[in-house]
């Protein structure tokens, strides 16, 4: 008896095929509209951020290579605002990245999207974290870089292919701040 009331079981034909297409074309028309508003918001998210100076870029001769790191970039935000994310002049484009350390600062290589230079005298402060805007990783799982430009500090975040490396580069970003404030001090 149930295998017989099973096989009867089927779905109804379609007869309204109007109301079909209908409300097909309702929920395109909606998906395509709350895409139209992401995008917008994302351009006056960067109209608002548009007070924010250049970024640097890096000198024809940085000295020689400290640390070098390839992996991700996963954006800046607000320093201390891990959900403030910065789109201005192309922050908030996540990406592959080359960093490399020198004696004149932190150059982030793009492929794909803006490179930028944070000289020296503008790095704040490294530690690892576990989440910057739109990412969260386990604790620890990302480099945050802390720097100066202009009259903000911007947190940068950084995920390497190897994540043993973050250690390094947390301990010798820290140290070489700390060695730049001693030597602004004594003078």
């Amino acid at each position: 008896m149930a295998a017989s009331l099973a096989a009867e079981q089927k779905s109804a034909e379609v007869t309204d095929w109007a109301a079909r297409i209908g409300w097909l074309v309702g929920l395109v028309l909606f998906v395509a509209l709350v895409y139209w508003l992401m995008r917008e918001g994302w351009k006056w998210r960067g109209t608002l951020q548009g007070d924010l100076p250049e970024l640097p870029t890096a000198p024809d001769h940085p000295g020689p290579a400290r640390l070098g790191m390839s992996g991700r970039y996963h954006g800046s935000t607000t320093a201390g605002q891990w959900l403030d994310r910065i789109v201005a002049h192309g922050l908030g484009t996540r990406s592959r990245v080359e960093l490399t350390l020198t004696d004149a600062g932190l150059d982030v290589v793009r492929p794909g999207a803006t490179d930028f230079f944070v000289p020296a005298e503008a790095l704040r402060e490294a530690r690892l974290d576990k989440g910057i805007a739109g990412k969260v990783l386990t604790e620890g799982g990302l480099l945050v870089v802390t720097w100066a430009h202009g009259d903000r500090l911007i947190d940068s975040g950084f995920r390497s292919d190897r994540a043993a490396e973050h250690g390094e580069w947390v301990d010798t970003l820290n140290n070489m701040i700390s060695k730049s404030n001693d030597t602004e001090g004594a003078r």
